[in-house]
């Protein structure tokens, strides 16, 4: 998709929707915010003309979202001010997830997390 601030709102919607096939509905809230998160961290950071979302069931219970974009330059968790009003991206991801990273690419790079519910069944 265009890597444009107006692809995350596709981008939630495609985590929302492959939640729901896998009845793990329960992860949608934190899968959007994580998505729209490290999208907007492409969009301002990557430069690139176009990101790739994924979202892929690994476990029973275990959802990985991943970004990939053009960019070789690796994130960087910041440690914002209080009053800052930029700079949690990383900071929401790690508190929304089970473990992240990233992977880099031939050209590029992909920036995943994991999102893990409790076993209800």
């Amino acid at each position: 998709m265009p890597c444009t601030a107006q692809c995350v709102d596709a981008a939630r919607a495609l985590v929302h929707t492959a939640l729901a096939a896998w009845d793990l509905s329960v992860l949608a809230d934190a899968g959007a915010l994580l998505v729209s998160e490290l999208v907007t961290n492409s969009v301002r950071h990557s430069g690139s003309r176009a990101v790739r979302v994924t979202v892929t069931r690994t476990g029973r219970n275990v959802v990985r979202v991943a970004v990939v974009d053009a960019s070789r330059t690796m994130p960087e968790r910041r440690h914002p001010r209080d009053d800052a009003v930029s700079g949690r991206g990383l900071v929401i991801v790690e508190a929304l997830t089970t473990r992240w990273g990233t992977d880099p690419l031939p050209r590029g790079k992909r920036v995943w997390a994991e999102l893990t519910c409790e076993d209800t069944r």
